[in-house]
This record gives structure tokens, sequence and C-alpha cells, in this order.
């Protein structure tokens, strides 16, 4: 799996890492609500909070929080320019991994891979960062089957770009994908197919769940902030789209921030996507833009 190579100019700042002792600390936010519920004006604040969703017709108060915040309680690794590193779970209970990384503001380049079994890579991703420390990586990997998975994270980046990678059971974001699932409209995306959703400046992190009825999935995810500028590009393979989908939460600081969902497969392998704003700025409530009316085909089980 490799990515195009950019040029692009890093930018120099101090990385400062708060280090806990509480590993799941931020787990406290999904504790009694909804992640997806609507956030009445009345209620609206000046600082970021977890976006709202339209959930069963109700209203509740969703807690201040960002995804900036697991860092706080997490425990990072180094990860030097070439290297690899390895985390393993033999536990059969965990179902799913959260893996983290960022930078101190230089470009961020990794190939993230599940190892299930000797020789077997079941799914694997290619991250480009154009800076790690206003957008840093964060997403889900399910671990369905019982017996031993590993995570293996290689800074594929030259030695003078080291990043910092977390990998965790559950974690901030497990219980999110099936949320996802459940609370919103997925738009079918046939296999070749290219399709751009824009947000506005009041959103500050973008949620997208990529999944297929049992076949391969093979996608693209690119964030664009003005022509031909890519901030941040993500390539995931998937041998099995419904038992091993892909979740991501994106960060969007700034305006301008245009996705890009390509199916990379074939036209006989369509996918399902579903992309919604994760936190923003205010109350309201855009317009979903990939309802074009033909909802979708693929039922079945939440994913994760």
């Amino acid at each position: 799996l490799i990515l195009p190579v950019w040029q692009k100019p890093h930018q120099s700042s101090t990385f400062t890492m708060k280090i806990s002792c509480t590993t799941l600390l931020a787990l406290s936010v999904y504790h009694g609500v909804s992640a997806f519920s609507v956030m009445s004006p009345s209620t609206a604040q000046s600082s970021t909070q977890l976006y709202s969703s339209i959930v069963a017709g109700s209203i509740k108060d969703v807690p201040e929080t960002s995804t900036k915040a697991i860092w706080e309680a997490a425990v990072p690794t180094t990860v030097q320019g070439g290297a690899l590193k390895t985390w393993s779970f033999d536990d059969s209970a965990c179902q799913r991994v959260q893996v983290i990384m960022k930078t101190d503001g230089r470009p961020l380049e990794s190939t993230v891979e599940l190892w299930e079994g000797p020789d077997n890579t079941p799914q694997k991703m290619g991250i480009y960062i154009e800076e790690g420390c206003s957008r840093p990586f964060s997403a889900v990997i399910a671990t369905p089957r019982n017996g031993q998975n590993t995570i293996a994270v290689y800074n594929t980046g030259h030695l003078e770009f080291p990043l910092a990678a977390c990998v965790e059971a559950e974690g901030f974001l497990g219980a999110l994908p099936g949320e996802l699932f459940k609370n919103s409209k997925a738009k079918k995306v046939q296999g070749g197919a290219v399709n751009t959703v824009p947000f506005g400046p009041s959103v500050d992190a973008v949620q997208i769940l990529l999944m297929t009825d049992g076949r391969p999935l093979n996608a693209r995810i690119e964030l664009y902030q003005g022509p031909n500028n890519n901030k941040q590009v993500v390539e995931i393979y998937s041998e099995d789209g419904r038992e091993r989908p892909f979740f991501i939460v994106i960060e969007t600081p700034g305006v301008g921030n245009v996705f890009r969902v390509c199916n990379k497969a074939n036209v006989e392998f369509p996918m399902l996507c579903r992309v919604e704003p994760y936190e923003a700025k205010t109350a309201e409530v855009v317009e979903d833009p990939w309802d074009n009316g033909e909802g979708s085909s693929f039922e079945g089980n939440p994913p994760m």
C-alpha cells in the first residue's frame, strides 16, 4: 500500500504530551447520553461541543469534549522515522481497538496493519497528514474473531519525523461506529465512483464510516482545503467490509474543508459511506449532503 509523496513544508512547534493514569477518562462522555443528540439553541455554548443530530425527535445535552482530549488520558509511544511498533491483544472479549497518532506539527506518514495469525493481514491502511498536531489521526479497527490480534504501526516518514502513537482496547471512540450506523443515512458509492462532501467553518471534526455487504473494501479518503491542497489522505483495504468496517474521526480546522471519498474497487464492489459532523461550534443542524432519495440497500446488524 503506497501513498503519493508530497513535498510539504513542515511547521516547527513544541510537542507537549500530558500523561494521565486514567486511560479511559474520556469514555465518561458517553455515559448516559447519546453522542448523536440534538443541541437546542438555548443550550448551545460558544465553545466546541459534540455535534448535534436528530435521534428519535428528542433533545439531549451533550457534554463538552474534543477528540484531542484523549491525549490527556493516553500513554503514547514514540515511533521514530522508519521504525515499526506493534501492540498485541489476546483477549477474546476485545472486539475493537482504537489507533491514535500525532506529531509535534511535522508531517505524519504511516502504515497501519492488523495482523491475525501468520501471514494474514485482513486490514491495512496508509496515512498521510500534512500537519500531525492540529489534525491527529484517530480511527477504530475491528477485531471480531477470537485469538491474538496485533496492530502494527510503521512510521514511513524520514528519521526527522517521529510520531506519537497509542493503541487502546475499545478506546475513546469505541461506541461510535454502531451509533453512527443506527442514526445516520448511508450513501451507496459504486465501484470507481467519487463523491465529495463540503463542510462549513462551524464544523471542527467529521466522522466517517465505510462498510460493504461482506465484499472487500478498498477506498481512499481525502481532505482538501483549497484547490489541489491535500491536508489528509487515508487509503483503506479490508478483506471483509462488513466484519471489519472502517471508522475514523478527522479534524477540520479552518475554512473550506471538502472531503473526497473514492471507491477504488471495481464496479462489482459497491460500498456504503456515512459522513457526519462530529464536533461543531454551533447548534445549527446541517442538511445531509448525501441524501439523494435513493437510500441504501445493505441491511443487517450494526458494525463493530
